[in-house]
This record gives C-alpha cells, structure tokens and sequence, in this order.
C-alpha cells in the first residue's frame, strides 16, 4: 500500500474570487468564501486515516506558479482541485501547470461543474484525470484508497475517468446517509488555516471575523435558477452533533464573531428548527450565527431562532412580480415576502434580501418594480444580480433552448474583473442593458439613499461589530457605487 501524499486545493485565479457562492464571481462587497465543501472532504479522508494538506491558493493570494512551484516541492500524489464555471478555463490551465511539475500525479476535479459537464471537462485536457460526480467527500476517500492500493478506477462510484483514448463513468454514488459521520469543518479550518488565515475571509452581511458551516445538506425546493448541489435532496445533521461543533467553536475559536450556517435552508424543517435552537439556549451556546431562509419560515420558528443567537438570515425574494416568481419555480408570493419581512422585523431579526434581474418574463417595468421593492422592504443588506444561468440547472436549458446564450464560453460568465455578467440576450434585454440594471439597483438602493446609511450609522454607534462589517463591505462596494454614477453607460433603456 502506497503511502500516498494528497493536496485538496482551491486553485489561483482573481482576488476575492469565490468558487464556492451559488453564484460564483469576485463580489462588489470584497466577500470571500471559504471552501467549505472541500474542507469537508478534507475532513473525510483524515478519518479514513490519509493525511491530505488543504491549501486555499485563493485567500493565500497566491498566483499560479507559486502554487505549482508548491504542488512540485509536495511531491503530491493525489491532488482534488474544485473549479467553478466561471474559473473552468483557468482551473484548467492550473492543472497543466501541475502535471507539468508532477507527470505522475493524479489529478481529479470536483464541484458543480464538473458534476454537470463531466465529459466536457475530461475533453478539455487531458491533464485532468477524473472528476467526482455529485457529493464527493466518500468518493475522494475511495479514489485516495484505489490509488494507494493500486485498484481499478472502474471500482471507484461517482466518477467519470480517463481510460486510454476513451472517457468512462461508473456507477453512481450514494449520498452521506449520516451527516453527523464527517468531520466538524471549524476544526479543518483551525488545523488547516489557523486565526490568520481565518481572517482572510469576509462575507458581507456578516460581523468579522466569521466563519462558515453547515448543519444540513440539500433543499427540498428546486428554484430553476439555483447553482446548488443535491437539490431536493435534504439531510440533516443531529441536534446532538451540531451543539458539539457549536462548543468546539465557543471554546476554541473565540476570535470569531459570527457563524454564517450556509444550510441551503436552515428551517426547513421546523420542529428539527426549535429543537436545535432550544438545546442550543438549554446548552449554554452565546454565539451570534446568521443563516439562509425563505420566505414561509413562521414567526414562532423565527423567535426561537433569534432567542437562541440568529442576528440576520439570507432571503431570496428574487422578484415581486408573480408571473415571473412562476417561471422560476420559486413557489412564493409578493405577499408572503412582504409579511415575512415583518415577522423578521417583529423577531428582531435582521434581513439581507437577494434579488435577481433579467428572470423569465422580466421587463423592464418589473425590474423597476423589483428595485422599488427593494426599497420598500428596506433590508439591513440587499444584493442584486443578473441572471446568471449554470450547466444543470433549469434556466440554463430555458436560455439555450431559446436560443438567448450569448456564448458558452464560460469565462464570459463573469468580467475582466471577476464581477457578476451575464450571457443572456434577450431580442428586449441585453447582456449589457441588464448588468446597467444592477448597477442601477445599487445606487437606487445604497448610494441616492440617505436614510440608508443613518441606518448604518446608528447600528455601528449600537453595536462596534457591525461598524467593522459596514467599513469593510462598504468602501469596496463605495467605489463600485462612485464608477457606476460616472460610467457614460450608466442609463438604462426604459
């Protein structure tokens, strides 16, 4: 049995630049991700007794020669490299630059991508070795264990592989039955990144320094736009399990300020909801922790929920417009989010609202209907996007049978700078024409809003935390606001 040496490596590409979003790009509030899910797996193959180095090339600021020049001096045997859409060309090049360094090495990729296109993927280079299909934290622990054994690819569930001239897939993998069997990611990244690295991080909405975890895995909702895995697929940890890594956290990382549980919704289920927040007050846990929720979350859940340490949640309202809330599957009301944000406002909750532009049967009297919305609702933070379609999901086949796609080369997804754009050309919405909404949304929203920024101004005399969050989110987003107010190609098309 080989003694095999492994790298988990979110690769080089923009500053800020974060693979792990639902919508991946370098932000206007200077958020950075961390690479949750490939700690996690991280995680899994040091319980199968391996003893993988987890590198984020990323926060480490790192350019693509230092990273192969350290992948070379490793003498890695195994190297799992995630990758996004957006970074899929670059991903690639990094792993030819590696398999320059290190020709015996064998290198998979992993993620939403590669789960979606993995022959595509295997195409573009034959430096790539494999990629792992779906939810890869078993499968990178079986392929490490065929590697080091000598085994057949083919044995391995949940990849597509290269065999000589020719591209294979085996059978699929089941998903982790037992979330409470992986590893608490707070301590991979204490072990992995340390205090300093830690700091690196930063997601806007959310008090600094933080981290991000999750408690459950998979929706049981399926909006046609969203880029996340094991849709419709919803574990959850046990109440147990959780209050260990939350007292893992308390004792050991006391530098942080908050937790953001990046569960794709944490109450989903209600009664597992109250009775994690109850055993979480019962067991003493004081730290602040944000989450994503939707709009049908009741008052009771969100009471409990802010009694036991909740500050903000993350909701998608998307659009106020019903007959474009219907094309994307959303399954929710202009009135169910109007009264969510007041049970929200009456729990003491905080809210950051996310919106999308250029969805279905959008024009542009609803996208104006959705910043006034915006505005109405007065979210503590609101983030606006384009459409952006991903290989997989229902919006990416409404615009390419429609023949809306601009181009499929993916890193035309996002700008020179890394920021959010999109491929959508609709005969009435341009690409460009809707990147101006956004721009114009922020400015509507934070920069011709006075009462906005008092508001910022009370909260940071309130409470010194979110003053921190504000200066820091706000002076990137400042310059994005100043250059989109002075841009000639500010006005959009009404």
């Amino acid at each position: 049995m080989k003694n095999l040496k492994i790298l988990m490596l979110n690769p080089p590409f923009m500053k800020y630049y974060s693979r792990q979003s639902r919508s991946p790009c370098v932000t206007k509030s200077r958020t950075l991700y961390y690479p949750y899910y490939l700690a996690y797996a991280t995680g899994a193959l040091e319980k199968a007794k391996f003893e993988p180095k987890l590198i984020d090339a990323v926060a480490r600021k790192w350019n693509k020669e230092e990273t192969a020049e350290y992948t070379k001096k490793g003498k890695f045997d195994f190297i799992v490299l995630d990758t996004s859409t957006p970074s899929i060309f670059n991903d690639l090049e990094v792993v030819k630059q590696i398999k320059k360094e290190l020709p015996e090495s064998h290198i998979s990729m992993v993620n939403t991508h590669v789960t979606n296109l993995p022959e595509w993927t295997l195409n573009q280079s034959k430096a790539v070795d494999s990629v792992c299909i779906g939810e890869f934290d078993n499968t990178v622990v079986f392929l490490a264990e065929a590697l080091s054994k000598g085994k057949e690819m083919e044995k391995v569930p949940g990849i597509a592989f290269r065999k000589g001239n020719k591209i294979e897939k085996t059978k699929e993998r089941q998903l982790v039955e037992n979330l409470d069997d992986l590893p608490f990611v707070s301590d991979i990244y204490l072990r992995h990144f340390g205090e300093k690295q830690i700091k690196e991080y930063f997601y806007a909405s959310i008090q600094w320094p933080e981290i991000q975890m999750l408690t459950a895995r998979g929706c049981p909702n399926c909006c046609s736009f969203c880029n996340i895995p094991m849709k419709q697929s919803y574990r959850a940890r046990s109440v147990a399990n959780v209050i260990k890594e939350f007292k893992f956290i308390q004792e050991n990382m006391p530098f942080l300020n908050e937790i953001m549980i990046e569960d794709d919704t944490f109450p989903a289920k209600k009664e597992r909801t109250i009775e994690l927040c109850n055993k979480m007050i019962e067991e003493g846990i004081k730290l602040t922790w944000s989450t994503n929720a939707r709009v049908n979350t009741d008052l009771e859940t969100l009471q409990k929920m802010r009694e036991a340490g909740c500050r903000l949640v993350c909701v998608g309202f998307e659009t106020p417009t019903q007959t474009v809330l219907n094309k994307i599957m959303k399954g929710q009301t202009k009135d169910m989010q109007v009264e969510f944000k007041k049970r929200a406002d009456k729990a003491g909750i905080l809210v950051n609202g996310c919106f999308i532009l250029g969805l279905p049967n959008d024009t542009p009297k609803t996208m104006q209907a959705t910043i006034d919305f915006a505005k109405f609702l007065d979210s503590n933070t609101s983030q606006f996007y384009p459409l952006m379609v991903y290989p997989g999901t229902n919006a990416f086949e409404w615009a390419k049978e429609k023949g809306y796609l601009s181009t499929e080369n993916f890193s035309e997804w996002i700008t020179k700078e890394g920021l959010h754009s999109t491929v959508i050309n609709r005969p009435e919405l341009s690409s460009e024409e809707l990147v101006k909404w956004c721009n114009k949304a922020r400015l509507e929203f934070y920069g011709k809003n006075p009462k906005y920024w008092l508001k910022m101004i009370k909260q940071t005399i309130k409470n010194p935390k979110e003053g921190i969050r504000i200066a820091k989110g706000g002076a990137t987003l400042s310059r994005h606001l100043i250059k989109s107010v002075f841009s000639k190609d500010a006005k959009v098309k009404k």
